[in-house]
């Protein structure tokens, strides 16, 4: 999203410019960020978490 939009903006600023050294990293930082991206995605997209009902516990009585 906007953290991996930015990053490829810079590489293309980094390829523009000719700042060789800068390139590399932002990569590794993109492919990073992807990758935090798709385990977001990948937790997001199982659905709703069923939890139960409650239910009384046998040692409290009251």
């Amino acid at each position: 999203m906007e953290i991996r939009d930015n990053l490829v903006d810079r590489i293309a600023e980094a390829e523009r410019e000719g700042w060789l050294g800068e390139i590399e990293g932002l990569r590794v930082s993109l492919a990073g960020a992807e990758s935090k991206i798709g385990q977001i995605d990948a937790a997001a997209s199982g659905g709703p978490v069923l939890l139960g009902l409650p239910t009384p516990r046998a040692d409290r009585q009251g």
